[in-house]
């Protein structure tokens, strides 16, 4: 499979995997769509200076465009490319985004680790601590609290 494929094939799957199996639905969702612009504004930045700078090449037979210049950075925009990178990259980083805040609503929804415990993880002979119990409170004013014996 080329690059391309996995790109496409991950961003299908993982938006089937939104709205049919974790039912989160998070594509339908304005809120989404505003973090992943913002993420996408910093995915640009760093994938760009990776490709741009010859840190990340790519074959041309694997991608939608041509193979990354022996010299020289790829073009910054066309040929397949956004900000010197191919677009794939761009699917795959949608795909991971996605996938990674449908999880945390999906397990959000289901009460996984709502109240944080402090300490060592259970598995490692831990236990958690005690919530603290309502007692009775000094008034407000500043006065002393009654005694109990009157």
């Amino acid at each position: 499979m080329t690059y391309t494929q996995l790109a496409i094939g991950s961003v299908v799957i993982v938006v089937l995997a939104d709205i049919w199996v974790l039912r989160t639905r998070m594509v339908t969702r304005r809120a989404f769509w505003t973090a992943y612009a913002i993420m996408l504004f910093f995915q640009l930045i760093t994938n760009g200076m990776f490709t741009g700078f010859g840190v990340v090449r790519y074959d041309g037979g694997a991608i939608i465009g041509e193979t990354s210049p022996a010299v020289g950075p790829p073009p910054f925009v066309g040929q397949g490319r956004i900000a010197f990178a191919p677009v794939e990259d761009l699917l795959f980083g949608f795909a991971l985004i996605l996938l990674t805040v449908a999880l945390w609503v999906f397990w959000g929804r289901r009460g996984v680790q709502r109240t944080p415990w402090a300490g060592p993880p259970i598995w490692r002979g831990g236990r958690a601590a005690p919530s603290p119990k309502p007692g009775p409170r000094p008034p407000a004013d500043g006065a002393s609290a009654p005694s109990p014996d009157g």
